[in-house]
């Protein structure tokens, strides 16, 4: 088999994310090396063997990794066929420097849950216009990975919040096509990030950016049927551009904007 790398790599405009990094080896291996950022890695396909202080580990398809900044770590494929793998690159905002030492300890996490939310959040980040999700779930991810670096036993659900989701639906309300960051949504209702989450999906069944998006494609709606073509409705709901517009929607109403706009 001949060797293959392949590699996609991008900055989103996600705070705390400084780099997704997507690839695919068969014979590469990685030198010892460290990195000044947090390294949440998941591998789709194969598994790699690498060491960290010291110590052998592996990342079988179960497995989320986090690798800690500043500690040394090599990597290599651990099957026949490599391995593809997708890493996410943390600042510490997203996950201060005294847990560094519990994930030197601990690196693979067995949690399908976490594994499943990587995953998701991946589909988001790549995804130009869907920052408020990607950041709904970069937070929540945060969370549960300090839950097993802090050895904390299992969240309890939290109460809910039904004042401060009304507060938030308000926001988004208000802002439906510019639409607002998590963090400056926290920072204005003054409410953790994560409890601002569950606190919405608590009382409306429904994610703060899926409901913004719903808001976004309500509006789309209204203007198709005015008459605008798809290309002038997408900035005038909220969308990245037409392409943007055409994936929601389609998810959403089942037909492309331009089929929904032509039907009557």
């Amino acid at each position: 088999m001949a060797a293959r790398q392949e590699v996609t790599a991008w900055r989103p405009r996600v705070p705390g994310v400084t780099e997704v990094f997507h690839a695919h080896f068969t014979e590469y291996a990685y030198p010892m090396h460290v990195h000044d950022a947090w390294t949440l890695l998941i591998v789709d396909d194969g598994a790699v063997r690498y060491d960290l202080d010291r110590h052998e580990h592996g990342t079988p398809l179960d497995t989320v990794t986090l690798l800690p900044p500043h500690v040394p770590h090599n990597g290599a494929p651990a099957t026949p066929d490599g391995f593809r793998k997708r890493v996410v690159y943390l600042d510490s905002s997203r996950l201060g420097e005294e847990l560094i030492g519990a994930a030197v300890d601990g690196p693979d996490l067995r949690d399908p849950l976490l594994r499943r939310r990587v995953g998701q959040l991946h589909a988001a980040l790549a995804r130009p216009g869907d920052e408020l999700e990607a950041e709904s779930r970069l937070t929540l991810v945060g969370e549960r990975l300090r839950d097993h670096l802090r050895r904390r036993p299992e969240r309890a659900p939290a109460p809910t919040d039904p004042a401060l989701a009304r507060e938030l639906r308000e926001l988004l309300d208000a802002r439906v096509v510019e639409g607002v960051a998590l963090a400056e949504a926290a920072r204005l209702l003054h409410a953790h990030p994560a409890h601002l989450v569950r606190a919405f999906s608590a009382a409306y069944g429904i994610a703060p950016h899926r409901y913004l998006m719903s808001r976004r494609i309500g509006r789309a709606r209204r203007l198709l049927l005015d008459g605008l073509p798809p290309g002038e409705v997408a900035p005038a709901a909220g969308f990245y551009d037409q392409a943007h517009l055409t994936r929601h929607f389609r998810n959403l109403v089942g037909v492309t904007p331009g089929r929904y706009r032509s039907v009557r």
